[in-house]
């Protein structure tokens, strides 16, 4: 029996896969698909930003440089000061200037290798995570879709094919049509979809007609990328045509010509696919032994490029919770806290999704609406506010503390010697630092065994803080100069 069954080998499963093997749960991933590549996860299809939090959690698992290798992104030069970041992307397709970012909004920043976000594609992510759960031991079954769940107080049973896979818990990334989610019993609330959304790679007769990136019309939005025939279309139709007829080459013209107000001819059409805008939430990420991450757990419009980091960011907080629980030394309703913690972000998300829906909407209300967000974005606070929930800056979970770092994302904090943070949590273990002289907090940290790294000695910018404990997803669980430290630390580890 494994300790963990995860349904789904995409970037949530595979990251999550790898968490737990790190530390040392016996870990079966089932993936449907048979193959791991398709033109689907590869570029141009599968291009994928990721945020400057998903990136980190790369970095912290010394899982940055093979991941820029396998994206074909140079190595980030260091610096001795933050760097502004280089892109922000954009709201409701409204472009946005990196260079208004406010740093100065963003008190707790340090200079890092992890500091901006990057492009990359599913294929890349997901050859990395599965090399790297490779060598964690953990097991990955392809072709193998899940049928049935059934589940006691103490095991739940996962049926896929002619076997039964017994495990002690079973989490369910299967996507946002998650067999689990439904087998399982998951309440899945939302709203209902504005549009059709249409992506397609082709070969486009007279591509001088489109404009390039992100353009809004009286009937909807189109954007070209850089791939020449690389082409997205949003149709405020309801959702009408979504998975409902085939996506012919004559439709795809037609849809692209009435939302362009263009003549533009689609000479053939190798690839193409619908998607809406329907954004629905599980009620809660877990139902006694099953649990939810990603898609699974919550769907909504590609807008924005959230969905991949949202879900990424789902299986840090998870990883370590249930791994801890498997091992039989988590704190009284530490699993409890994925759902707690991660819930909210994922409404935040959905609302973030649903506002740039109504910004873009083809009507005259919408149109108003439009204007007045340009206008408010245009500003140096509404692009830096658009980075902070965008890079996922803004996150701050309630960890009942008025310190205002505790529940943020950690600094990348450097010591004396140049080690940093980011490379001191390679091993999933959470991090306390001692900047302070006399080694104040050695026993309580020794007590809790090798769950903790010790780590005394000044640092080359402590930020004013004596000492900061880190949890093993990289959140600040406690800073030196309010509260309780063992209060903080018994709660966690």
């Amino acid at each position: 029996m494994h300790d963990v069954v995860i349904a789904g080998g995409g970037p949530v499963g595979l990251f999550l896969a790898c968490e737990l093997g790190l530390a040392g749960c016996s870990v079966l991933v089932l993936e449907r698909e048979p193959q791991p590549h398709s033109p689907w996860r590869s570029f141009p299809l599968g291009m994928r930003g990721l945020s400057g939090g998903s990136v980190e959690a790369f970095y912290r698992r010394g899982l940055l440089s093979p991941l820029l290798a396998a994206s074909g992104v140079a190595e980030p030069p260091g610096a001795e000061e933050p760097a502004p970041p280089r892109s922000v992307g954009h709201f409701a397709g409204l472009p946005l200037d990196p260079a208004d970012v406010d740093l100065t909004r963003l008190p707790y920043r340090l200079p890092s290798p992890a500091a901006d976000g990057m492009m990359t594609s599913l294929d890349a992510v997901e050859t990395v995570l599965a090399e790297r759960a490779g060598e964690l031991g953990v097991e990955i079954r392809r072709g193998t879709a899940v049928e049935g769940v059934t589940q006691d107080g103490e095991t739940v049973v996962v049926r896929a094919g002619e076997h039964d896979y017994p495990a002690r818990w079973l989490v369910g990334c299967d996507g946002g049509r998650s067999t689990v989610r439904r087998l399982a019993g998951f309440a899945f609330t939302g709203t209902e979809p504005q549009f059709t959304g249409y992506l397609a790679l082709a070969t486009v007769r007279d591509p001088e007609q489109l404009r390039p990136g992100f353009t809004l019309t009286e009937a909807g939005m189109y954007l070209t990328m850089s791939e020449p025939g690389h082409f997205g279309v949003l149709d405020f139709d309801g959702g009408a045509y979504d998975r409902s007829r085939p996506l012919t080459r004559e439709h795809l013209q037609t849809v692209l010509r009435r939302v362009s107000g263009t003549g533009v001819t689609l000479d053939d059409v190798r690839f193409a696919s619908s998607f809406t805008d329907r954004a629905m939430q599980a009620t809660t990420y877990r139902r006694g032994r099953v649990l939810l991450a990603g898609d699974a757990a919550h769907i909504h419009s590609p807008l924005g490029g959230q969905g991949l980091n949202l879900g990424i960011g789902d299986a840090v907080n998870l990883g370590w919770k249930l791994a801890a629980t498997a091992g039989g030394h988590a704190p009284d309703g530490l699993l409890d806290t994925y759902t707690a913690e991660r819930h909210p972000v994922g409404a935040r998300v959905l609302d973030w999704s649903r506002a740039q829906v109504a910004v873009m909407r083809p009507d005259p209300h919408s149109r108003a609406i439009q204007a007045v967000v340009g206008d408010l974005l245009a500003t140096r606070d509404g692009t830096t506010y658009v980075f902070e929930r965008t890079s996922g800056t803004s996150i701050r979970y309630d960890l009942g503390s008025e310190q205002p770092l505790v529940g943020h994302n950690a600094p990348d904090f450097r010591l004396a010697d140049g080690t940093r943070l980011g490379e001191l949590m390679h091993d999933g273990r959470g991090v306390l630092f001692d900047f302070g002289p006399g080694e104040r907090f050695r026993d309580a940290a020794l007590h809790h065994g090798d769950r903790i790294r010790y780590v005394p000695g000044p640092a080359r910018d402590d930020l004013g803080f004596g000492a900061v404990l880190v949890r093993p997803d990289g959140i600040v669980a406690w800073a030196g100069d309010r509260g309780s430290f063992e209060q903080a630390v018994n709660r966690w580890f």
